[in-house]
């Protein structure tokens, strides 16, 4: 049994090509700082129709972008969360370049994720993410305390549509099944709080809409399971989370069965 649902999760990848790498301006430990962590653990296993991960790190080629997007926080980003200038003076990439790079880590996940939603049993897109337990310099939230799971379809903190931010891409009543199948389980849920989702749900997400589906960000605390101290994953308070995440989407499948 599989879920009607494609998972992805397009920021849990480190990896650099060399020739990118030899470019940057960031230590090895400011480049993690970019990476989803416990994404992979919490999310690559669900039983979902297709599951997709990121082979490549989003300071490479943010596959949560418009690939037209070339601002400071754009596909190929200037500058990373923390403010940090991303590469040397001088080593951005050019128009050429950048298109190459799209080509090899941009392009290839688009291609399979279009395809996979398309698919006729396929009802529901979850593009899953992790971020840090207070909001850092360059977030909307910088300094503050988030919740356990940020829920985002491109609305308002009830999910329901906002005129000035255009479609959503998931209906409001689905977004209650969702938040609270993860109430259910314990979880605190905020809506489009700080974020109300990227480009993979806006895009993915009309259609969707157009056959009854819908599209979710969904964005876990890294709090519940990442060791303040180390930076890194805790083994049993991830996998206490994974168990977790499993049954509320056990329950969101079989509202839909």
């Amino acid at each position: 049994m599989s879920y009607p649902f494609v998972v992805s999760v397009p920021h849990c990848a480190h990896r650099i090509p060399e020739e990118v790498r030899t470019r940057m301006a960031l230590s090895p430990t400011q480049i993690m700082d970019a990476v989803d962590h416990g994404t992979t653990e919490l999310f690559g296993a669900l039983p979902a129709a297709t599951v997709m991960s990121a082979k490549y790190s989003r300071l490479f080629c943010d596959l949560n972008r418009d690939p037209d997007d070339t601002g400071p926080k754009g596909i190929v980003a200037k500058t990373d969360y923390h403010g940090r200038e991303i590469f040397k003076p001088g080593m951005y990439p050019d128009a050429q370049t950048l298109q190459r790079w799209l080509q090899i880590g941009y392009r290839p996940y688009h291609e399979t994720l279009a395809k996979a939603v398309q698919r006729k049993d396929i009802i529901g897109l979850f593009d899953c993410h992790s971020l840090n337990g207070i909001g850092p310099a360059d977030a909307p939230d910088a300094g503050k305390k988030r919740q356990d799971v940020i829920l985002s379809n491109n609305g308002g903190p009830m999910g329901v549509q906002t005129p000035s931010f255009g479609q959503t891409s998931c209906p409001p009543v689905i977004m209650q099944i969702v938040k609270s199948a993860f109430e259910q389980f314990g979880f605190s849920v905020a809506l489009n709080t700080p974020y109300k989702g990227g480009f993979i749900t806006r895009h993915y997400g009309v259609q969707l809409l157009k056959k009854g589906g819908f599209a979710i960000q969904i964005e876990m605390n890294q709090d519940l399971y990442v060791d303040p101290q180390t930076g890194l994953c805790n083994s049993v308070l991830t996998d206490a989370t994974a168990s977790r995440i499993r049954s509320v989407f056990a329950s969101i499948y079989r509202r839909f069965e």
